[in-house]
C-alpha cells in the first residue's frame, strides 16, 4: 500500500507544472513492461494506441507513462489530454481527510479500488467548505469566506476567484459549483444565511453567483426567510440551484428540513424563494444533496417516529418533479457496519456511485446507483488516534483536461 501511495504522489507532482511526464522513470510492473513495450510498438500505430491509453483509468494513464519513451511522449501530449474530454468519464474518486488541522488524507479510486496520497493546493483546514463538478474542486475558507479558490486536485492548477459580496462573517454559508465542459466555463454559487438582529424567526439569505467568462459576482437574490434559515448544503443541477432550508422552530418534527430551488438561468424574480419550497421526504437527522448525472439526489439520516432526532436508517432520494423517489434504503447490516453512527454524516457523489461514511471512522461505503449495489471500500491506510478524531470528505472527478 505505501509503495502504491508514495508512486502516485510522485506522479501527481509531476504533472503540476504542465502536465509534463517526460521525467518519469518508476513502474510498479518491472515485469510486465518489456513485453507490453515490445508488442504493441511493433504492431500499433501512434493515433490507435493514443486511442486505446485514453481509456485507461487516471492512475493507470500515469503508470503508462512509466512504461517506455514512446508511451510517454503519447501520455504527455497537449492532444491526447485534451481528447480524453471525448472518452468516457472516469468513476468519481473519494478524498478523505485523516487531520482535523492539516488538509491531509487519501483519495480513494474505486476501479482500482485503491488509496492514493494527494496533495491538495492551497486548501489550509478540512473544515473548509468544499463542492466538486467534472474534474473541478472549489474550496472555500471557513473564516472570513472570502478566500474562495477553483483547482484541478490531480493536476494542481488553481486559481483564486474574486472576493465574493456579501456579509463575510454570515451564521451558515452553502458553496456550489457547476462545470460547463462544452463552453468550458463554470460558475460557483454561495447561499449565505444570517439571523436579523434581535430576532429569532427571520434570517436574511442572500445567493451570490460568480461566472467564469465574465469573471465577476453577481447578488441575483436577497430576501428574509420566515421560520427557515439556510444551511451548508447546495448543489447545483441542469441550470438549477438547490440548497436545503432548516426550520428554526414551531413546525412539525416532519418538517425541519426542506428544498429552496432557484433557476440560474431564467433569474427568477425576488421575493419567490419560498414558492419553490419542497418539503423533505420524511423526517430527517441531516440531509446532503449532490448532482449524479444532472439530477437532483439527496441522502439523509431518517430519524425515529417518537425521536427525530435519533438516525434509524439512510435512505437515498432523487427530486421527480416536486416530490420525492426512494432509490434505495441503507441495509440493516451495512448500518450497523459503522458501529456508533452519529445523527450526521458525510456524503457525496457524482455520475453514478455515491460515497457515505461516519464523522467518526474511517470506513467508506459506497452505493452504486445503476446497479443498486452496496460495498464496503478498499480499508484506508489510516488508524484512528483517539476517540475524538473525525474524519470526513468529499468526491470528484478526476480529470486531465479540465482547468480552473
Amino acid at each position: 500500500m505505501e509503495r502504491e501511495t508514495s508512486w502516485v504522489s510522485h506522479c501527481f507532482n509531476k504533472i503540476e507544472q504542465g502536465i509534463e511526464l517526460d521525467s518519469f522513470s518508476e513502474t510498479t510492473d518491472d515485469g510486465n513492461k518489456e513485453a507490453a513495450t515490445v508488442s504493441l510498438d511493433l504492431i500499433l500505430p501512434d493515433d490507435l494506441l493514443e486511442r486505446i491509453l485514453s481509456y485507461l483509468p487516471i492512475a493507470s494513464i500515469f503508470r503508462a507513462g512509466c512504461v517506455c519513451r514512446r508511451w510517454n511522449e503519447i501520455v504527455s501530449s497537449r492532444r491526447f489530454v485534451w481528447n480524453l474530454s471525448q472518452v468516457l468519464t472516469q468513476k468519481p474518486w473519494y478524498f478523505m481527510f485523516t487531520s482535523s488541522d492539516e488538509p491531509v488524507g487519501y483519495a480513494f479510486d474505486p476501479i482500482l479500488r485503491k488509496w492514493y496520497g494527494i496533495e491538495l493546493p492551497y486548501i489550509e483546514t478540512s473544515n473548509w467548505f468544499i463542492a466538486s463538478s467534472s474534474g473541478l474542486v472549489c474550496f472555500m475558507d471557513n473564516d472570513s469566506r472570502s478566500e474562495v479558490y477553483v483547482c484541478n486536485p490531480i493536476t494542481k492548477q488553481c486559481r483564486r476567484l474574486q472576493e465574493p459580496p456579501g456579509l463575510k462573517f454570515s451564521d451558515y454559508s452553502a458553496l456550489a459549483i457547476s462545470m460547463n465542459r462544452v463552453l468550458h466555463s463554470y460558475c460557483v454559487s454561495i447561499v449565505k444565511s444570517k439571523q436579523v438582529p434581535g430576532n429569532f424567526v427571520q434570517w436574511d439569505l442572500s445567493i451570490h453567483i460568480y461566472h467564469s467568462d465574465t469573471m465577476m459576482w453577481s447578488t441575483p437574490v436577497k430576501e428574509v426567510l420566515t421560520g427557515w434559515r439556510g444551511g451548508d448544503e447546495s448543489v447545483i443541477c441542469d441550470g438549477v440551484l438547490y440548497f436545503l432550508i432548516y426550520s428554526t422552530g414551531g413546525g412539525a418534527p416532519e418538517c425541519r428540513h426542506g428544498l429552496v430551488t432557484y433557476n440560474l438561468l431564467s433569474r427568477s424574480s425576488h421575493g419567490l424563494l419560498m414558492r419553490s419550497f419542497i418539503p423533505a421526504p420524511c423526517s430527517l437527522t441531516c440531509g446532503r444533496l449532490m448532482n449524479l448525472k444532472e439530477k437532483l439526489i439527496m441522502v439523509g439520516g431518517i430519524g425515529k417516529q417518537d425521536r427525530s432526532d435519533i438516525i434509524k436508517g439512510i435512505g437515498i432520494w432523487a427530486l421527480e418533479g416536486k416530490g420525492w423517489q426512494e432509490i434505495a434504503r441503507m441495509p440493516h447490516k451495512f448500518f450497523q457496519g459503522f458501529g456508533e453512527l452519529d445523527d450526521v454524516f458525510a456524503s457525496s457523489g457524482t455520475d453514478d456511485l455515491i460515497y457515505i461514511q461516519s464523522y467518526g471512522a474511517p470506513s467508506l461505503l459506497v452505493f452504486d446507483v445503476n446497479s443498486k449495489h452496496w460495498r464496503w471500500a478498499q480499508k484506508c491506510p489510516v488508524t484512528k488516534r483517539f476517540p475524538l478524531q473525525l474524519f470526513t470528505g468529499f468526491c470528484f472527478e478526476p480529470r486531465l483536461e479540465i482547468m480552473p
